[in-house]
């Protein structure tokens, strides 16, 4: 699920001038928004929110060729592929580096856990601009989703995968925590995408912000939380800053790229009130009812769209 060496595609590159492409061809009505953070993208073929708090905003498609939907076409699966084969590396890597002994089988686990996810977000720039390529990005959690169900049900048996994601090794863990991690990159690729900063900062706190809080809680986790003893102070404390910290990175580096224009300082404000209302949906004692991939990256979906969309 995560990127390879984006260097070796520069093609796929989405800051490449020759891939600006427009979309299709209708025009369409946008519901008003009181904020600024998504207007029109610099490029041709992005679609941005445009117009004010009291106009509803046209978004205008230009006609295109059958060459040209073609040639998208070739782009996404290409990207596509590069994605999967640089995800199989990623797990590949630190499977290796579990059976030399360099890292423990938990802090690898969790680097996955971490790194394929936020690559993952992170690889989004490479698929082309046409209204098709979120469903080319979400196929891959979805070969990784078959993988997990496959796996879990015993129907087939990958020691390597269920190494790199299980706590106990156990194939039936797959169908738990793994395969709502996997459910959740789908679902914010196919309703969020890359024009939101909702998807990505969920994404941000589930891979990142949980990932490092069970890193920290691990190593430092002496001091427990009063209403959740497995849960640590200094872990909470961890997901709250990286999380945030991680958050506004990837919204700057999709700003960079100009998917999003964000009014900085109520982003920052946005992205604290959000990472503190995961931070503590994390450190509730509900795990057993509801595992962390599923009520922290909904929390956060759920106070962003608020605070982003207000």
């Amino acid at each position: 699920m995560s990127l390879l060496s984006i260097s070796s595609f520069p093609r796929f590159l989405a800051f490449s001038s020759g891939r600006r492409r427009e979309s299709t061809s209708t025009t369409c009505l946008v519901p008003p928004l009181r904020w600024n953070r998504c207007l029109s993208l610099p490029q041709a073929g992005r679609v941005g929110f445009l117009g004010s708090a009291t106009e509803p905003a046209v978004v205008r498609f230009i006609p295109r060729g059958l060459g040209a939907v073609a040639e998208d076409l070739l782009h996404d699966a290409g990207a596509t592929v590069a994605v999967l084969v640089g995800g199989y590396a990623l797990v590949f890597a630190f499977n290796d580096l579990t059976r030399r002994e360099v890292l423990q089988q938990n802090l690898s686990r969790k680097l996955v856990h971490m790194l394929s996810g936020l690559l993952f977000v992170a690889s989004w720039p490479i698929f082309s601009n046409s209204i098709g390529a979120r469903y080319f990005a979400a196929f891959v959690p979805l070969v990784n989703c078959f993988r997990l169900v496959v796996n879990g049900l015993s129907l087939t048996s990958d020691e390597g995968l269920i190494k790199s994601v299980t706590r106990e090794g156990q194939p039936r863990e797959l169908l738990r925590g793994p395969l709502y991690y996997v459910l959740m990159l789908m679902l914010c690729s196919l309703i969020f995408w890359r024009n939101s900063p909702v998807g990505v900062v969920s994404l941000a706190m589930m891979c990142g912000g949980d990932g490092i809080a069970d890193i920290i809680g691990r190593r430092f986790g002496s001091v427990k939380i009063p209403y959740n003893k497995n849960k640590s102070l200094a872990g909470s404390i961890s997901m709250l800053a990286f999380g945030s910290f991680i958050s506004i990175g990837m919204l700057y580096y999709y700003s960079v790229l100009g998917y999003m224009q964000l009014d900085w300082g109520r982003t920052v404000q946005n992205v604290a009130l959000v990472s503190l209302v995961a931070t503590v949906v994390e450190s509730l004692p509900i795990s057993e009812v509801i595992d962390d991939n599923i009520s922290v990256p909904i929390a956060t979906m759920a106070v962003a769209s608020f605070t982003f969309y207000a």
